[in-house]
């Protein structure tokens, strides 16, 4: 990538580092990532906008793309596509607790004006997830018989509970629409894939951004310490109490919060990194821990609304009484 940098950009780095799984490089006082394009160039721009957005309300230390010597975003190298993404090195004050921190996010990202197309999921979430249970299922009841072996009947045994749980979560969802006790917080915002406390990173990349209702990062945080071993509830209780305090959270909130916490995210994602993943030992491996972890997320989330400290029965908010 030096190479890239030096012919296309002029920048000329100074040291290689490694962040976050990432190979970027050191000119001055700027650090430099580039990365292939692997979605569609629309959902690149719409990234890019959010990301110069950001950088220029509060969030600094956002990765911004930049344009090549010829204006151009994308750079054509060795018959592939990149973007080259700078971000001014420093080191930024992350002292704001974690629950603040997003609920400040969520604040700018709000006030943002375009809601984005393509990577908006925004009161999407029902037919997204039944669009993804379907599109699971028929892939890997094809891939258990084309890939004999013990990662596929895994997966293959894994099918019933993932189809059972992702039903719950759909239909307390279509419950929870019916729901009229929303307010202002409510509205789309900018949001991660999978929020896990990036935002006391020196470096946010915006191949992480989508638009969505905020509890989405709630959630996918809650989510990330329910099936850590150590017992989270605690710092789940601080976490909620300190976004409360910028940003509350409405009976609507609650619900889809709930239904996003019921729904097996963290098990699709490792699915879907079998599908491409070549080991498939590891593969194996990933699985059977998450499963094995997954009694221990039931049971927490069984407890979710007491750790929140919040009355569900004083609010009238169903739950599921089977965990």
């Amino acid at each position: 990538m030096k190479e890239l940098l030096s012919i296309h950009y002029g920048i000329h780095v100074d040291e290689r580092i490694i962040w976050n799984g990432l190979e970027g490089f050191r000119y001055d006082n700027f650090f430099y990532f580039t990365t292939p394009l692997f979605h569609r160039e629309i959902i690149h721009m719409e990234q890019s906008a959010l990301a110069y957005y950001l950088h220029e309300n509060g969030w600094p230390q956002t990765a911004i793309p930049i344009p090549n010597n010829e204006g151009n975003w994308y750079t054509r190298y060795r018959e592939k596509d990149y973007l080259v993404f700078q971000v001014e090195y420093k080191s930024y004050n992350h002292s704001m607790p974690n629950g603040e921190a997003l609920a400040t996010f969520h604040d700018t990202g709000a006030n943002y004006q375009y809601e984005p197309q393509m990577i908006s999921s925004y009161g999407q979430w029902k037919h997204l997830w039944a669009e993804k249970l379907d599109a699971f299922e028929q892939r890997i009841l094809t891939d258990i018989g084309d890939y004999p072996g013990s990662y596929y009947r895994l997966v293959h045994d894994t099918l019933p509970y993932l189809i059972g749980i992702s039903e719950n979560a759909i239909q307390y969802m279509q419950e929870s629409e019916q729901e009229t006790r929303f307010h202002k917080a409510d509205q789309g915002a900018i949001a991660f894939r999978r929020y896990n406390g990036q935002l006391h990173n020196n470096v946010i990349m915006m191949t992480d951004f989508v638009y969505d209702h905020p509890v989405r990062d709630i959630a996918e945080y809650i989510r990330s310490r329910f099936l850590q071993e150590e017992d989270p509830q605690k710092e789940i209780a601080s976490f909620l109490n300190d976004y409360q305090k910028i940003r509350s959270l409405s009976v609507f909130s609650w619900r889809v919060l709930y239904a996003r916490l019921i729904f097996p995210a963290h098990i699709y994602d490792v699915i879907e990194q079998g599908f491409h993943e070549e080991n498939k030992e590891r593969c194996n491996t990933n699985l059977a821990e998450l499963l094995n972890q997954q009694q221990r997320y039931e049971k927490r989330l069984a407890e979710f609304y007491n750790i929140a400290g919040t009355d569900y029965e004083r609010m009238q908010i169903p739950v599921l009484h089977w965990l």
